[in-house]
């Protein structure tokens, strides 16, 4: 199918060249190896800050690539196609942790660690939900409280992508009363930091290669030097960053719906029944075309959703319209897929049982549908 990024630039069709090759020779043939034992290959992650994978949208000063959204969008999309895990995992890191530090911290935080997140010489966590507050995060438990030039952290967050293996992470915590959508702040907090560490790793239905584990803080002495920005504004920061996180699942969404996509098409091309390929008959080709549509649309909304996040300005809406409808879609599309490949479909023998099984994700990490529906609601009725 024509991609509609296609329609954009050279250079982002450079980009996306060298992000399909970087999949198909360094992911693909490893994907049901690392799916299988839910094996987090931190080594690739490595390899990918060296090729900017994991610092898109880090200026060149910090050593990113200094890209916007757009190319963004292609990079998750490119690799999302071939795994949905080593994907969400590059969203992750890029839109939450590193994004995070790049959009509110200040210059000795910046020159600190962007250089090591943007060249995967750090991998990235970012902690905002809790065992019992997900969408409900005003009644976080997880508290910091300040002791002279230090605040001390205590609680648990779930959920965290990178939550064992991340070397640094940026975590929003209470520092003022319950509800308060003042009283809570971001700190940066790095792996070796005394009475910081991972915790129960989740054991997961798809997804499984891109490791979410818990953040358990005891007693955790944090210097203030760490806080980002100043105290009470880490929802208002943990809020604003979602709204480019939203995009980033979109993208997620979309590559997994291409992926499943291209997987039919090809399928059912070879695949022959009654003397013929299954592509020939109406019920086959109206499937595809269906699946096709609901792809252009949710890139359409998703490349919008990018513009206006390029040009700085408010993409809420847009961000939550393009997070709710490709995450559905990819759910429906790869839904789609596995009826398609009849019962080689519902087999570990074919791509599209995996996409399937990672599709779901994206309907509910950060913010579910319903979730995205409120926030679109609420703008709309302003």
């Amino acid at each position: 199918m024509t991609n509609t990024a296609d329609l954009l630039t050279d250079n982002l069709q450079l980009i996306r060249e060298s992000a399909r090759d970087f999949a198909e020779t360094y992911i693909r043939p490893h994907v049901m190896e690392w799916d299988e034992p839910q094996y987090f290959p931190i080594d690739l992650f490595h390899q990918m800050g060296q090729h900017g994978f994991l610092g898109v949208l880090v200026p060149e000063k910090y050593q990113g690539a200094g890209l916007g959204y757009q190319e963004y969008i292609t990079i998750i999309d490119e690799i999302a196609k071939v795994c949905g895990s080593i994907g969400l995992s590059v969203a992750a890191h890029n839109s939450l942790c590193t994004n995070h530090i790049l959009t509110f911290g200040n210059e000795a935080q910046k020159q600190k660690y962007l250089p090591k997140l943007a060249t995967g010489e750090w991998i990235g966590a970012w902690g905002l939900t809790e065992p019992n507050t997900g969408s409900d995060a005003g009644r976080m438990q997880c508290v910091a409280k300040r002791d002279g030039d230090y605040f001390v952290i205590d609680g648990t967050k779930s959920w965290i992508t990178h939550g064992i293996s991340g070397h640094v992470a940026v975590v929003i915590v209470r520092t003022g009363e319950l509800l308060d959508s003042r009283g809570m702040t971001a700190f940066i907090v790095e792996r070796d930091t005394p009475g910081f560490r991972g915790g129960k790793k989740e054991n997961k239905l798809g997804m499984r290669a891109s490791e979410t584990a818990e953040l358990i803080f005891d007693n955790c002495r944090i210097h203030k030097s760490q806080m980002l920005g100043a105290e009470g504004e880490g929802f208002i920061q943990a809020m604003q960053v979602l709204d480019g996180g939203r995009i980033s699942i979109a993208a997620l969404s979309l590559g997994i719906a291409k992926g499943a996509y291209e997987a039919s098409v090809k399928y059912a091309k070879e695949r022959h029944q009654f003397g013929q390929p299954i592509a020939n008959f109406q019920g086959i080709s109206f499937k595809l075309a269906d699946m096709a549509t609901k792809i252009s649309a949710a890139e359409l909304l998703t490349r919008q959703a990018a513009t206006l996040k390029n040009a700085g300005e408010k993409c809420t809406r847009e961000s939550a319209m393009a997070k709710y409808y490709a995450s559905e879609i990819a759910v429906e599309v790869s839904t789609d897929a596995v009826q398609i490949h009849g019962g080689y479909g519902y087999t570990k023998d074919f791509p599209v049982e995996k996409f399937y099984r990672d599709s779901k994700l994206c309907t509910i990490g950060e913010g579910t549908s319903e979730i995205q529906k409120i926030v679109i609601a609420r703008e709309e009725l302003k």
